[in-house]
Order: structure tokens, then C-alpha cells, then sequence
């Protein structure tokens, strides 16, 4: 039976996955749901994304892309959701339960949902009764613009079901992806809304002059926070230092493609948040997250002092140079 995958979102990533979907040879049925009429119009006529990943030829057939949400859902066996966090519940505001019921879901976005302070599998469990089983959720490291120039990366699929999670990374090996499997869909996905607060420490500090081995020293201790958390959340036997934790949170602290970065960047140089959000074209989900997480910790109080930092700059205005200052006394 030919698997029938439909993509929600129409940003650069869910560009990036649709490429990696229609370049992969397994056949496939791929159907793709977005918001905006225009940009719909623009890709049946022209076959490219007007707006992100414009270089990407996109392979689907004209019929298959649609702003009717049910129609796309119904069509399905596998739903990626690839939205920004922010606006999970409003995308699916008219979708209910049995709506997904027997599919399996894929959760590709790298955030936690504001106010719920879920991340999306938790979130797909407890409002629209998805089995765990039946949730993966996708890893990086992995920029959706070097997968439009085809540059080799790599992706972990998390499902606590592993030959689920073998049987989606199949759809999405190519000659310049390359796939993993793990059973750790917590502990993926809050590495994955973690990394976005990190990478905008690393774009604060940054932005306010430090250099490089400041940089070093600032990611290494990121990754034992997030080690210390997820270990917390959820205690299972796990390798922090593989790809979908150390891997992803290294090239979204570092690249020149992390929105994360650039939003703290920003910051870092003195913009306020609206400013910042305003100029940036996409969404940082570092932002949101640095409030969740705050939040979310005061349950398992664990030391976490960089998440900490970037709270208190995106949201008590304390000075980012201040801040900063008084984090390094904390590191080591």
C-alpha cells in the first residue's frame, strides 16, 4: 500500500521536508496544507515556494496541495506538523480527535506550545488523545537551507515504537540525508525547544562583544543543562552527546542560518524584543521557550542558570551585559 504523507506548514523547514520527501525513493503520495492562498497559487504555477526555500523545486502534483486543512488530514496516513509552536493551536483549531485518529503523527517543530508549556508530543497525547506509539517527532542537526543546497545532514526519527520510526526515516533517506532512530521522544524534543534558548545566549553574547572561547565555554555548559533536565523529566538511558542533542544544539548555536542566534544577536546589540521580532521575517522559538522552560522548571528545579539568564532579558528587561556578566561567573 503506497503511504500517503501530508505536510502542515509552509515555512522553510516543511519546504526543506517536502524536498527531502519527493527526492526520496520510496513511492509516495505527499500532500501539502499552507495557510496562504498566493503562495499556494504561486507554487502550482511555478513550482518553487515564493517565500522560503525559493531555489527548491517542489515536485507535488498541483491537486495535492490545498488551504483545506480537513481535506489534506483526511487524505493521510502520516501528518507532519511543521508550524511554528506559537501557532500549533490555532492551525488545528477545527481538527478534533477523531480527526487523527489512527494516523500517525510527526511532530518537525523544534518548540514547546506557549500557556500549556507542552511540548508537541506531550500536547498531541493529553488535547487529541494520540497514542505515544503513534507520535514521532524529527531531530536534527539539520538547517532546511543547506538541505536546499543539498549538503549532506542528517536527522534522528524518535518514536517509542522503533519500527515506526525506521519505517518514516526510510521516506526521508536521499543521497544527502542520512537517517538515525531513537526511542527517546522527550528527551529529543526537549533538547529540540532547549537548543533555540542556548543558541539565543549564544547570539546575546555575541552581540554584546564576547568572542569565541567565551562561546565554547557557554555551549558546553548548555549541554549539561540540558543533560541535567531532560535526565529529570525523563530518566532513561540516553547518550547526550549524540547528534540529536550535542549535534543539533552545536549548529544552532553556531550557524549562520539559526534564527535563534540571530534573534539574540540582535538583542545582544541592543534591540528590544518587538524590534527584533518585527525585523526578523520567522519566528525565533527561542523566545517563547525561554518563558515555557522557566515555568516548566520551577516543577523539577534544576540548575539551569543560562536558561535563566535568557529569561530574564527577554522578559524581567534586565541588561543583556549585566546578565551575561553574571553568568560567566556561574560557568566553568
Amino acid at each position: 500500500m503506497i503511504p500517503k504523507i501530508a505536510m502542515i506548514g509552509g515555512g522553510s523547514w516543511a519546504t526543506a521536508i517536502v524536498k527531502m520527501l519527493s527526492d526520496n525513493l520510496t513511492e509516495k503520495e505527499i500532500y501539502w496544507w499552507m495557510r496562504n492562498t498566493e503562495a499556494i497559487d504561486h507554487i502550482k504555477k511555478f513550482k518553487h515556494n515564493p517565500h522560503y526555500l525559493s531555489s527548491v523545486e517542489i515536485k507535488l502534483s498541483p491537486d495535492n496541495i490545498s488551504t483545506d486543512i480537513h481535506c489534506i488530514i483526511k487524505s493521510a496516513d502520516y501528518v507532519i506538523l511543521n508550524v511554528p509552536a506559537a501557532f500549533i493551536k490555532e492551525t488545528l483549531s477545527s481538527i478534533t480527535p477523531n480527526d487523527l485518529k489512527g494516523k500517525k503523527i510527526v511532530s518537525a517543530i523544534k518548540g514547546i506550545v506557549p500557556e500549556d508549556n507542552l511540548i508537541i508530543g506531550e500536547f498531541l497525547h493529553k488535547i487529541y488523545e494520540i497514542p505515544y506509539q503513534d507520535i514521532l517527532v524529527v531531530s536534527g542537526p539539520c538547517h532546511a537551507e543547506e538541505v536546499a543546497f543539498e549538503k549532506l545532514s542528517y536527522l534522528t526519527i524518535a518514536c517509542t515504537d522503533l519500527e515506526k520510526a525506521s519505517t518514516f526515516a526510510s521516506f526521508l533517506n536521499t543521497r544527502y540525508i542520512k537517517t538515525n532512530v531513537s526511542d527517546d521522544i522527550f528527551g529529543t524534543e526537549y533538547a529540540a525547544v532547549l537548543k533555540n534558548i542556548y543558541a539565543v545566549a549564544s547570539g546575546i553574547c555575541h552581540g554584546i562583544g564576547y568572542g569565541d572561547n567565551f562561546q565554547a565555554v557557554l555551549i558546553s555548559n548548555a549541554i549539561r543543562e540540558i543533560k541535567r533536565f531532560v535526565d529529570a523529566v525523563h530518566p532513561i538511558n540516553r547518550d547526550i552527546m549524540e547528534s540529536a542533542y550535542l549535534g543539533d544544539l552545536l549548529v544552532t548555536a553556531y550557524s549562520q542560518f539559526s534564527r535563534n542566534r540571530t534573534f539574540g544577536n540582535m538583542i545582544g546589540k541592543g534591540y528590544t524584543v518587538k524590534s527584533a521580532q518585527l525585523e526578523m521575517n520567522m519566528v525565533a522559538e527561542g523566545y517563547y521557550a525561554a518563558k515555557c522552560m522557566h515555568i516548566k522548571n520551577n516543577e523539577h528545579n534544576v540548575e539551569m542558570p543560562i536558561c535563566k539568564a535568557v529569561h530574564n532579558i527577554l522578559y524581567e528587561g534586565r541588561s543583556p551585559h549585566i546578565e551575561m556578566k553574571l553568568l560567566a561567573e556561574k560557568l566553568n
